[in-house]
């Protein structure tokens, strides 16, 4: 039996990959409704071969609706999300509204599948450079428990939205022409040029996207006494987030060891002989679902520490593909 589903933030460049991933997996869609703003309403948007219109959110909009995908920002979700739940749908939200909600499940379905069993009508979609992460980190974490986790981004434009991508480039051909780069998006232009600056800053000089890999990274581990510090960067890339990993274990991890438990993963890829220059790059990870790690080698610097590359498609695994993963472990 089919699921009727409601795709909320269509238009944006998440939502349209939310549509294609429902497509491609099959997921058991007996009706799709595509919502957004008032602006976006009237697009159309092919899904199994037939032209989807895009409406515009309305009161009544959930009547129906079992499932519904949202990638419209934090503020349409606290608003909208319980007029879905009360509709009767269960809601997959992208946003961070209610991600560090206790009473709301984080779930990556590669890590902690169990947690979305235990819903109230909403469950959260992590932040897409956590999620890559975690998938990582969970073997490891099973086999040694990690007890802290130093992790540098390298996260691609379009994690800001198709404007960012636009502006990218922009810059590109203002460049190459000679002329000025404008910069709208981000407070200083992003091509060939690299920002240590995504989310707002905090007081203690910490960024909001920082903390969110620490808080999240946490929850979906189910270990408060797990440590992460970030720091997150922005660089002039279309799509495939990166990071640099340390790892500390609290029982000694070999890499030859951390690579057997990444090669028998779920969701995971291990791209790792760099004697022949191979490694994990978000040019090759684009359009693809799984987690790719790298350059897996020993910290001789710590006792039981490793350093890892880790890379993926943000718009996939980072967030559509996680929700739909999500959405079919409910069916």
């Amino acid at each position: 039996m089919g699921v009727h589903v409601a795709v909320l933030g269509a238009t944006g460049a998440v939502g349209r990959t939310m549509v294609r991933v429902l497509e491609q997996r099959k997921f058991p869609v007996e009706r799709l409704t595509l919502l957004a703003t008032q602006r976006s309403a009237g697009e159309v948007i092919p899904f199994c071969g037939e032209g989807h219109t895009v409406r515009a959110f309305g009161s009544r909009a959930f009547a129906g609706v079992e499932i519904a995908l949202f990638s419209a920002g934090g503020g349409p979700s606290e608003e909208i999300a319980p007029q879905a739940v009360k509709a009767g749908a269960v809601v997959i939200d992208n946003s961070s509204a209610f991600r560090m909600d206790p009473g709301v499940p984080l779930v990556v379905p590669e890590v902690n599948p169990h947690a979305a069993e235990h819903h109230r009508g909403i469950i959260a979609n992590p932040n897409c450079s956590t999620i890559q992460m975690v998938v990582a980190l969970k073997p490891l974490h099973d086999a040694a428990r990690v007890k802290r986790v130093v992790v540098s981004t390298y996260q691609a434009v379009s994690g800001s939205g198709h404007k960012a991508v636009k502006e990218l480039e922009q810059q590109t051909q203002q460049h190459v022409q000679g002329q000025r780069l404008s910069a709208n998006v981000y407070p200083y232009p992003i091509a060939f040029n690299v920002l240590p600056h995504i989310g707002d800053f905090e007081p203690d000089g910490y960024s909001s996207e920082e903390w969110k890999m620490h808080h999240e990274t946490r929850k979906i581990m189910e270990d408060d006494t797990l440590s992460v510090t970030a720091t997150t960067v922005r660089v002039p890339v279309f799509i495939g987030h990166a990071e640099a990993l340390n790892v500390e274990t609290r029982s000694k991890l070999t890499p030859q060891r951390a690579t057997v438990l990444l090669q028998d993963a779920p969701g995971v890829v291990v791209q790792d002989d760099v004697q022949n220059a191979r490694y994990p790059l978000s040019s090759d990870c684009e359009g693809r679902d799984e987690v790719f790690v790298g350059r897996i080698r020993e910290d001789f610097s710590q006792q039981n520490c490793l350093n890892l590359w880790v890379v993926s498609d943000n718009l996939r695994k980072g967030a559509a593909l996680n929700a739909v993963q999500i959405a079919e472990l409910l069916v």
